[in-house]
């Protein structure tokens, strides 16, 4: 629900945060090899339609670098297949549209709620190879150079861009990256990515420097694409599937990473699933329009949170603003050179990587700093989505031994024996810590095969509150075979959904009967007599 109690601050909000996109929303149009105007057409939907159906009030929307990279990705893959851009963007298209279409679908399904379990490290070590690759694509336009197709070519070409440089290029790149580290230094009133995109494209108009520019972009409001709709017109649907699922998850895992900033600034709490809904909405429109897709950009949000932005009408400020400027701008925005918007990339890239995470390998454990160093690899090298997965099965992998030697650890028994002339039974008492699950089914079973000879087993419960299959059907294994062996087993303090279990199953009352669960020792040693 929108609202406009606060709508100076949403107004001033938004205007900042508008300022700060223009220039990024051009380099990342370049950048994804779709043209500047692509990008402007992105910020405009994802700002819009993100903000007004999105779960975050202070989100701002719009592309982003992990975004473009894949975008650029499946750009490339597409026009290698038709030859031009012109006949491949129905089939790029239909991809954005179809990955906006699967946010959707997560929102509804709401996987947002999962999202936040992924591990650190795997965080870390996609988010600095994103930098990375952001970094490598722009060495050849930041010396005035046509890119090579991708990270490996680049790598192999680079003594092209050492020996065949452009000077006026590197020093248009070098002067916008200067001023966009320094400029905050003098005043923070004006974004010092603007400050730089301004002066040092009239410096090379002025001084006429040759460098490649931006060039000719359309004017005025965008036009549906309704032939990315059309099935005949798509390249491989299969590739466009593959491409749809990486660009949703990547932009999921974007947009509620900038949520938590936001709710951490704000001391609100934004709703994750509604808000994988809203970024779905707008990259389906950005789709449609001809537009990047993107994420909610945790660098404009936060820009626009410090300048006043308080709910979702700043986000629609900011988009309505850059459609304003879509409409009259364009005959300015063709002469900026190519060299500044990668100057402008390379500190987007720089700003990516995790520093903090690197800067601590040395002491986290070493687990996660392999984890940490494989993402990074995997997502300059081979392939991002790949990279996430691999993380997520190496990081779950490691939490399981860690958890299955802990619970093993501390499961600990004690012998409970009558001695003299004591009237009772001879008792093994077995305590479990933690959930009984699958990784630590080889720990139980060796438990129960290192038991001594007793009358009774007592399987105390108070700190499992949770079986899996595999832990219960172990469970129900380990009973039948004690029962064989003429030994009485006796649960303590068994929790809800471990009770549950045993009885949907049969376990209880089949194997163990309602009489032999206890809630407590004294209850059971009188009863027992031990």
């Amino acid at each position: 629900m929108l609202s406009i109690r606060n709508i100076k601050g949403d107004f001033f909000g938004g205007m900042t945060a508008a300022v700060v996109a223009l220039p990024l929303a051009l380099a990342f149009g370049v950048g994804s090899g779709m043209g500047a105007i692509a990008g402007l057409y992105g910020a405009i939907a994802l700002g819009i339609f993100a903000a007004l159906f999105g779960g975050t009030k202070t989100q701002i929307s719009g592309p982003t670098g992990p975004m473009t990279v894949v975008a650029a990705t499946v750009i490339s893959a597409q026009i290698a297949y038709f030859g031009t851009l012109e006949a491949a963007l129905p089939s790029i298209l239909a991809t954005f549209i179809l990955s906006g279409l699967l946010q959707i679908g997560m929102g509804l399904i709401r996987i947002g709620t999962y999202i936040k379990y992924m591990p650190y490290p795997v965080i870390s070590g996609f988010m600095s190879g994103i930098g990375v690759i952001i970094i490598i694509l722009q060495i050849f336009p930041f010396v005035g150079l046509t890119s090579p197709k991708g990270i490996i070519d680049t790598l192999g070409s680079l003594d092209v861009a050492l020996f065949d440089f452009n000077p006026s290029a590197v020093f248009l790149a070098l002067g916008t990256i200067a001023t966009i580290y320094l400029f905050p230094k003098v005043t923070k009133a004006v974004p010092s990515t603007l400050v730089a995109l301004i002066v040092f494209t009239l410096v090379a108009y002025f001084l006429k420097l040759d460098v490649p520019v931006i060039g000719d972009i359309p004017t005025g409001l965008p036009s549906l694409h309704l032939d990315a709709l059309v099935p005949t017109n798509w390249h491989d649907p299969m590739l466009i599937v593959v491409s749809a699922i990486t660009l949703a998850a990547l932009g999921a895992i974007d947009s509620l990473l900038t949520s938590v900033v936001a709710d951490n600034m704000t001391k609100t709490q934004h709703q994750s699933n509604k808000e994988l809904i809203g970024q779905g909405i707008g990259n389906s429109v950005a789709g449609l329009i001809g537009g990047l897709p993107g994420a909610g950009a945790t660098m404009r949000t936060v820009v626009n949170i410090n300048s006043g932005g308080k709910s979702k009408l700043s986000g629609m400020i900011h988009g309505i603003l850059l459609l304003v400027v879509l409409v009259g701008a364009g005959v300015y925005a063709k002469v900026i050179p190519l060299s500044v918007l990668a100057g402008i990339l390379i500190t987007v890239g720089i700003g990516i990587i995790d520093y903090k995470g690197l800067k601590d390998i040395r002491y986290i454990p070493r687990s996660d700093a392999f984890i940490m160093v494989v993402v990074l690899l995997l997502t300059v090298l081979v392939d991002l989505l790949q990279a996430v997965a691999a993380g997520m099965v190496m990081a779950s992998l490691w939490f399981m031994k860690q958890m299955s030697e802990n619970a093993h650890v501390n499961a600990k028994g004690k012998l409970h024996a009558p001695s003299g002339d004591e009237v009772g039974k001879k008792v093994y008492m077995q305590h479990f810590e933690g959930p009984i699950f699958f990784g630590f089914t080889f720990g139980f079973k060796e438990i129960v095969r290192e038991m001594p000879e007793v009358e009774a087993v007592v399987f105390n419960m108070f700190d499992v509150p949770y079986i899996d299959q595999s832990g219960l059907y172990v469970m129900e294994e380990t009973i039948i075979s004690l029962r064989q062996k003429g030994i009485e087993v006796y649960f303590l303090g068994m929790q809800t959904q471990p009770k549950d279990m045993f009885e949907k199953v049969k376990l209880i009352p089949n194997l163990v009967s309602k009489e032999h669960l206890y809630d407590d020792f004294t209850a059971f040693s009188k009863a027992v007599k031990i």
